[in-house]
Order: structure tokens, then sequence, then C-alpha cells
């Protein structure tokens, strides 16, 4: 789990590769390689696809007859598709090496709980009515429909006192918590404070729009007070398909707070609410974005005492020598640098910029740190402050400014 994703290893062909876990594709998809020696694929031949994002389609290649393999559940004749470009790459984004995504095929023939508080993902291989029977005394049956091998949901809206009956895409592949197109509800209007954003990469480039707080909308038996909207531009959504009626997407921000079994096969979802359901809607109120840019080896010296670590003392023996029980090791630890400064941000104002490596965040070495806690400690609080130290141009700076709640 990183930013409200999930994370899961599937051997593809004998080779173990990282997948999100994103019903909001209907074809498995692989994107990177890198970390991996040789990963065999079957049968490929070149086709073009298209996607969010500003850009025209992307050059791939689709390939047949794969094996595909998790803990047990095997599909001998999988067709998936791999993407040459690696800017389309978000491993950074999330700080460790993703391969790809699988969606529909993963959820199609089976009973699939996700539930996020034990980060645990189950396939039930027997779909008796049993099992549902159970499922009905815990969790609330809602219909879905299934259009292009897609989960739909549809639940009511409000933006500006104005409520639309909306149909959601159901999207574990989006770490936000809800996103509107407003080309697609006339209905619906963004709210008047709004801040404009870098929302993150789709198939065919970088998508933008802006972040606003609604009135509410409502999942299962919970109705959310003042979420967190987010509203991509018109550009960036120009070359989607859109099946009739959708109007957006229902995100990670939400679904982390339920434990949900999907039923592709009853047409339906089982929603239960999780340790989360109460959080308050949080974004990121630094206005930077932080992507991990690889590993630098680190030295650290000690000294080794009955197996355990200690600090390093010099001692002197009976011929008054130094005796120097050093020990030096050797770990490979992350780098993070700001990809991205928002316009007007706290952190623009403090003289933060692109590019910047992350040296500290208020006094934790970088190399200590994660996306996930980055994230999470420019999430936290309206008014905290904020101390980072970067190195720009080979030289080290340090910016001091509040994190600020504008919305």
């Amino acid at each position: 789990m990183i930013n409200n994703l999930i994370f899961i290893p599937i051997k593809v062909n004998g080779e173990t590769l990282t997948f999100l876990l994103d019903t909001g594709v209907e074809e498995t998809v692989l994107f990177s390689l890198d970390d991996k020696e040789e990963v065999s694929l079957h049968q490929l031949e070149k086709i073009k696809l298209k996607g969010l994002g500003a850009n025209e389609a992307v050059e791939a290649f689709k390939s047949s007859k794969n094996k595909l393999e998790v803990s047990g559940f095997v599909d001998d004749n999988h067709e998936l598709y791999l993407i040459l470009d690696q800017e389309f790459n978000f491993s950074s984004q999330v700080g460790i090496p993703v391969n790809g995504i699988i969606g529909y095929h993963f959820f199609k023939d089976h009973l699939v709980e996700i539930n996020y508080d034990r980060k645990k993902v189950i396939v039930y291989a027997d779909s008796h009515i049993k099992i549902r029977k159970r499922i009905l005394k815990s969790h609330k049956k809602e219909a879905i429909s299934l259009e292009n091998n897609k989960p739909y949901y549809t639940t009511n809206v409000v933006t500006v006192n104005q409520s639309h009956p909306s149909k959601m895409l159901i999207d574990t592949g989006n770490s936000d918590a809800i996103w509107l197109f407003l080309s697609e509800a006339p209905n619906l209007t963004l709210p008047s404070k709004s801040i404009k954003c870098f929302l993150g990469r789709g198939f065919s480039g970088n998508v933008y729009g802006q972040r606003a707080r609604m009135q509410s909308f409502t999942f299962g038996d919970t109705n959310f007070k003042n979420p967190i909207g987010t509203f991509p531009d018109s550009t960036s959504v120009s070359s989607v398909s859109f099946v009739q009626d959708r109007v957006g997407s229902l995100g990670g921000g939400v679904l982390s707070r339920f434990s949900i079994f999907f039923d592709y096969p009853g047409s339906c979802i089982y929603a239960k609410p999780g340790a989360k359901i109460s959080m308050p809607f949080n974004f990121n109120m630094s206005g930077l974005e932080v992507q991990h840019d690889g590993l630098e080896w680190v030295t650290q010296t000690y000294q080794e005492r009955g197996g355990t670590a200690a600090v390093y003392t010099a001692r002197q023996d009976n011929m008054g020598h130094v005796q120097d029980n050093l020990k030096i090791k050797f770990e490979l630890k992350p780098v993070f640098r700001i990809f991205n400064v928002r316009e007007g941000s706290p952190a623009q104002a403090a003289g933060l910029q692109k590019d910047d490596r992350i040296i500290s965040l208020n006094g934790k070495n970088a190399h200590y740190l994660t996306i996930e806690k980055i994230n999470e400690l420019l999430k936290s609080e309206d008014g905290r402050t904020i101390v980072i130290t970067v190195e720009r141009k080979g030289v080290q700076l340090t910016y001091k400014f509040q994190l600020k709640s504008i919305l």
C-alpha cells in the first residue's frame, strides 16, 4: 500500500514482477522491466494505445499466450501489452520498482476481497452462495455495472449546491478520492475556491487539472462531507472515450476507507467501513511533488560488540598504539528530488525549485524517508512548519515554510 494504491507480486512466464492492482483498466500492461535481467514474452504484435493525457497515442506491443501466476492463481493464456516509452513509468512517484498494471483479468472469474486495513487481497476459488450469505451479514451489497470490462457505480454527488446522480468508475488505480469530468456533467460546477495541480501521468501524457472541496457524495451507507474533488482539465481527457453517462471516478482515497468484495460475476460489490472511515480528506498543502530518483551508496561506520552495532571508539593497546576497531558498512539508500512546485504554493514562495534534491526534511535525513512518509508529512496539519534542506547545483540550501490549507 503506497498512496492508497495496491501493489502485488505476479510471476510472468516465471519471472516475478510488481503490478499495480487497478480496476480502472481492462488489459494487463507492462511498462518497465529495468530491474529484471530477462522476461520472455510471446507472439509480439505492434499497436498503439490512447488514454488520459494531452499527447498522441503511445506505441506498444501486444503479447499473447503468457503464463501469469500469483499464489497458486494461474492463467496459462494471458494477453498483455508492453509500453516502451519510459515516460509512462511511475515507479519514481511511488518509490518502488513497478513493472505493470493488472485489472479486469484479475477480477473477472472470482470473488475478490480487498481489505485495506489488513493489507490483504484474497481471491476466493469457491464462489458458492454460502460465502455471499456470510459477507451480507457484515457488508452492504451495492449493484455495479460492468462496461468495457470495468466496474461502474452510481452515487449522488453535490459540488456547489447542485446534486447530480453520477456514474463513477470504481478505480483502485487512482490514489485520489474522487475525480469529476465537468465536460460530462453540465449540472456540476467547479467550486470557486480551487487550486491548479499536476495530477499525474496517463497513457497519453501528463494530466493537469484543479482540486477543490465538494459538498458531499455517498458510497455505501456513508455520506462523505467536504471531500477533496479532483477536476481534470478538458485537454487531459480529450482522447478518452467515456462510457455513456460516466462523469468521474472513485479512487483509493475513498476505497481505502472500506473493506470491499468485488463480485464481477454477480455484478455487485460488498462494502464495509474500515478504520479510516472518519478520517478527514487532506491534500498536499506544501505545493511540492516529490519523486524517487534512484539509489546511492552510503557508508556507515560502527563497531560490533557481541553481534550488535555500537558507536565507534578508538582505544590504545599496551604498546600505546591506537587499535582501530572501525567497521564500515555500505548500504543503498534512496534519493528524492522535487519534480514539480505548484504555482502560488508555500513551497514556491519559500524559494524551492524543480529538480532540487532533498537532503533532509524536518531534521530527518532523506536517506531514511519514503515517498509515503514524505507525503504524509506534507498533508499532515494546517500551519505545520516544514524545514527542508536541498542541494541545488552542488550547494546545500535550507528553506522554511508553513503548510497552508487553502481549500
